[in-house]
């Protein structure tokens, strides 16, 4: 009898001893990851990066089971993290918006919001349709708070499919439909609007491409999946803008879709039951109903300094190559303009200027590339510098901390200050322009 107490005692003792070791492993595991998100959230906050600056994954602890799929899932790196064993934001600002994490959660413990409590983002008001305030108006892409290509091509598609199902069946205009902007959300839109044999036409006031067609030829657009209406899965990675723009002309091509281009809309006006959309080239056009996705960057933010108007100031970077031994100047702290400055460093003597003491907004593989630069000493950064004059062979820096100017030797000069929404031509429009201070974007 003493024997199989023994016994007992010595099975039942080595499977609580295995199961205190386990338990033991997973909770120093667990204190492990949570110091090292709370020291990369006190770093991500020292360096400006944890607040987020567009749409941006928001994690409810309460539903959360700590799989940890969230942090698996997300393309981009150090955007998410485990404390106490549960998903945590980390570098908010870094999150571009796959909407990985979103998908990958097991049991839909994320939204994608857009702006914070004490940051807001402006964006038109538009219902779950994707019609705005304006009945007949709808929105897509950029402009709504989806700038990612992947999210653009969706909402394009899902904006026509909602659209098809309330379009009248009689009217007066003379289209069904007229796609605003021919970016990833206005070509989505065109192909699925050719699915449905609508009568509509497709306007854009720059290129094919829209947004895309104004990145550097080498820039990488696309590193995710996307699902191409009339074409199927495209599974290009690390995709050039090359690339990308001649997958779409080949399928609108394919599709009989012609984009007209260099055609800008100037003004929208309701005439009874339809729309008259007035362009650049002196032409009214009517319509049942209007798609906009023309992007929140159509026209790019000037500086408004003393010599802007010179000739060699530009807002666009289209072939790097080609300008050589050159001493360039490369305004901004986004993606755009570290990623313009580090191309055109290869060829020519430059300078990035950026108004904060560090680069918050920007891709962790940029931020990267950007600190091996400068230690190689292949281009100058002058934190905390405003331009204060443009001159024909110099640009006058003033340092926002001491006031002091610095005159910079110059023959180019780039300048990415982002874009202007759109605001008066919406407004025009009667479109209802709101602020959004951590609105959900996407919910399951």
């Amino acid at each position: 009898m003493t024997d199989i107490w023994l016994e007992k005692i010595i099975i039942y003792g080595g499977v609580f001893l295995i199961i205190a070791i386990v338990l033991s492993i997973y909770i120093l595991k667990l204190r492990r990851e949570t110091r090292r998100s709370e020291s990369r959230i006190a770093a991500a906050k020292e360096k400006g990066l944890y607040e987020p600056v567009s749409l941006h994954p928001v994690i409810h602890i309460n539903k959360c089971i700590k799989s940890g799929a969230c942090v698996s899932a997300c393309p981009e790196t150090d955007v998410l993290g485990i404390s106490n064993g549960r998903g945590t934001v980390i570098n908010a600002s870094h999150c571009i918006g796959h909407g990985a994490c979103f998908h990958a959660c097991p049991v839909e413990a994320i939204t994608l919001n857009i702006g914070t409590e004490t940051r807001g983002v402006d964006l038109p008001h538009v219902s779950q349709t994707f019609e705005t305030n304006v009945k007949g108006i709808f929105i897509a892409g950029e402009l709504g708070g989806m700038g990612l290509i992947k999210n653009a091509v969706e909402q394009g598609r899902q904006a026509i499919e909602n659209l098809v199902a309330h379009l009248p069946k009689k009217h007066d205009a003379t289209y069904d439909i007229i796609i605003i902007g021919a970016g990833p959300a206005g070509i989505s839109a065109s192909l699925t609007a050719k699915k449905h044999q609508l009568n509509f036409v497709t306007l854009e006031q720059d290129s094919l491409g829209g947004a895309v067609f104004t990145y550097p030829r080498a820039k990488v657009v696309m590193t995710a999946p996307m699902d191409l209406p009339l074409h199927g899965k495209v599974k290009l990675s690390n995709t050039s803008k090359a690339e990308l723009l001649n997958l779409w002309t080949s399928v609108l091509t394919k599709n009989t879709i012609t984009i007209r281009e260099k055609t800008k809309v100037e003004a929208i006006e309701k005439e009874g039951d339809h729309f008259k959309v007035t362009s650049s080239k002196n032409e009214s056009l009517t319509t049942a109903r209007i798609l906009l996705a023309i992007g929140r960057r159509g026209t790019p933010r000037k500086l408004g300094v003393p010599g802007e108007n010179l000739e060699k100031v530009r807002y666009r970077l289209l072939d790097p190559e080609i300008i050589q031994n050159k001493r360039v100047m490369v305004v901004g702290g986004g993606d755009s303009a570290v990623e313009s400055a580090m191309m055109l460093s290869e060829q020519n003597d430059v300078t990035l200027s950026y108004r904060s003491g560090n680069f918050n907004r920007i891709k962790p593989g940029n931020a990267t590339k950007l600190e091996a630069a400068v230690a190689g000493q292949k281009l100058t950064v002058k934190y905390l510098t405003n331009v204060a004059e443009i001159q024909a062979e110099q640009v006058i820096l003033k340092n926002s901390k001491t006031n002091e100017e610095e005159a910079i030797p110059n023959d180019l000069i780039f300048i990415f200050a982002g874009g202007e929404l759109p605001t008066e031509f919406l407004k025009k429009t009667g479109i209802t322009i709101t602020r959004k201070f951590g609105d959900v974007m996407m919910k399951h």
